[in-house]
């Protein structure tokens, strides 16, 4: 079954903010971190359920993909991947409970 992958704006967004500080040094390799994350968030249109589920939250709809240091954290619906958080993996996920969260 081809599930049906979507970015929230919040997750976007930090991906956005991790590829402009690795483009201050080099736009190369900030381009190709994107791709690196593009190509980990597509993967999950085959393969939905390969991500671990988040420790922190120890639901099974709720698993992530490491993509280097980073977390790719999703949120899987009934034909759906909604990626919801793309963090650093030091960071701790209770850091994000203050912003403004986009879940389905």
């Amino acid at each position: 079954m081809a599930w049906k992958v979507a970015w929230t704006e919040v997750a976007w967004s930090d991906v956005s903010a991790v590829a402009d500080y690795i483009a201050k040094d080099s736009s190369r390799y900030a381009a190709a971190f994107v791709h690196e994350v593009r190509e980990a968030a597509c993967s999950l249109a085959e393969f939905a359920e390969r991500g671990r589920v988040v420790p922190e939250l120890r639901d099974p709809k709720v698993r992530e993909l490491f993509v280097r240091n980073y977390r790719l954290i999703y949120r899987l619906t009934d034909r759906d991947v909604f990626i919801i958080a793309f963090i650093h993996g030091a960071r701790h996920l209770e850091s994000l409970w203050g912003r403004k969260r986009q879940e389905p």
